[in-house]
């Protein structure tokens, strides 16, 4: 005889399973630290100690790169916005008319004043000249001749004769009138003279020259005025900027005392091309962009400097001699202002604040808070908060991997980010 199982029990089964079902899944998904972690509740129960809290010197030291503050001569920098200008531009043209038979230049040529550039065609003007003397040869004559007269007539105004002082009176005019010809025949082969030289047309200045304007085979006619090629003086040459009105004052009184400086960087603001002097400050302030206009001369004879270039002037108002400097990412900016973490002789960090006068090319000038060989951290700051234990590693930044041992739970060494694999512990540059 069959026996037959009542419904209430099959739902007791089926809730058995599932509760069982549900403690296993619990059981694998639970890591096992928390498996232990009543054992650690009861031993921080004995000790009297606070669940998860470690010993002090079991706490890990982070990883940083130390610099040391260091003593140099700084400059103190007011830093403008400019361009390059030529120191002379001329446009040349031609001064005659005619046609242009030969260039003589290159395109971007150097060139110095008195350079042939191009060649008009001066047969005509040489043709004038030609005539001109002979002009002048021809009244030269006539008034060899006629003073030659004056003469005789002048012996025979012993006899005091009227006709005879009246011819005297005559021939002097002559005299005089023919002299006055060849004067004007003279000044006739000086202004051909000048049109024959005109006709070689040469650089005005020293220079570099631009594009040729006019090919040859081209006629060109002074009243014109056609360009033929542009020369630009480059050396030396003049770089304008401007500076914000608030330091009109300082420069102006710098000025006063002293040649300054500039110092012409590119337009990147990191490499410096050339030196110069400042020789202008602008006789007004630009009122809708509040700044005023400064101007500084460059020798450029390394042609550095090239006309329309932006530059980035780094006015030098004063050098601080023996200045405590610091790289600039030691410093770090808080809630109430600069700082740097400076390294106690006990390794551990304190953030000490600081005044920053001036920062260059990297490099910081530390106005108060730091003294000449304090030791500070240069990368690694992101995990760092006063009292925090530091392990000073060597190397750069970038290169975080720790070569000293750390205080770890088990004694020196047995956390040692050394050990680690190869990146881990590594921290970034910021």
């Amino acid at each position: 005889m069959r026996r037959w199982i009542r419904l209430p029990a099959l739902k007791s089964l089926a809730l058995l399973a599932v509760a069982l079902l549900i403690a296993a899944a619990v059981h694998w998904l639970l890591p096992a630290d928390a498996a232990r972690e009543p054992a650690g509740s009861a031993n921080s129960a004995q000790t009297g100690q606070p669940t998860g809290a470690q010993p002090a010197q079991q706490k890990r030291a982070v990883p940083v790169l130390a610099t040391a503050a260091t003593a140099k001569d700084f400059p103190i920098i007011i830093r403008g916005l400019g361009s390059v200008q030529a120191f002379n531009t001329v446009t040349v043209k031609s001064r005659v008319d005619g046609q242009i038979t030969q260039v003589a230049f290159q395109e971007g040529q150097y060139v110095k004043s008195g350079d042939l550039l191009m060649q008009i065609d001066a047969r005509p003007y040489q043709a004038q000249l030609a005539q001109a003397t002979a002009n002048r040869a021809k009244d030269q004559a006539n008034l060899e001749n006629a003073q030659r007269d004056l003469a005789r007539l002048a012996a025979l105004m012993q006899t005091q004769l009227a006709a005879t002082r009246q011819q005297y009176d005559t021939q002097k005019a002559l005299v005089e009138q023919l002299t006055a010809a060849v004067q004007a025949d003279q000044a006739q082969i000086d202004a051909t003279k000048l049109n024959v030289e005109y006709a070689s047309v040469r650089s005005p200045i020293e220079g570099i020259t631009g594009l040729r304007l006019v090919d040859v085979g081209n006629l060109v006619a002074a009243s014109g005025g056609t360009p033929l090629v542009v020369v630009t003086q480059i050396k030396p040459i003049f770089v304008t900027f401007t500076v914000p009105e608030r330091d009109l004052v300082l420069v102006r009184q710098t000025m006063a005392k002293h040649p300054v400086t500039v110092l012409a960087f590119d337009s990147e603001d990191g490499r410096q091309l050339s030196e110069g002097r400042l020789t202008l400050v602008n006789n007004a302030v630009d009122q809708a962009s509040g700044t005023v206009t400064l101007k500084s001369v460059f020798q450029n004879q390394d042609a550095a400097l090239w006309p329309g270039e932006f530059i980035n002037a780094h006015l030098v108002i004063d050098t601080v001699k023996n200045g405590v400097t610091v790289p600039a990412a030691t410093v770090q900016m808080g809630p109430t202002g600069p700082f740097v973490y400076l390294i106690k002789p006990d390794n551990t960090v304190e953030a000490r604040p600081v005044t920053v006068t001036q920062v260059e090319s990297g490099t910081a000038l530390i106005g108060k808070g730091l003294a000449v060989g304090d030791k500070l951290v240069a990368s690694g700051q992101a995990g760092l908060a006063p009292g925090v234990q530091v392990a000073v590693q060597q190397g750069q930044p970038g290169e975080m991997n720790a070569k000293q041992p750390e205080i770890g739970p088990e004694g020196v060494g047995s956390t040692g980010i050394n050990t680690a694999p190869s990146g881990a512990g590594e921290i970034k540059p910021r």
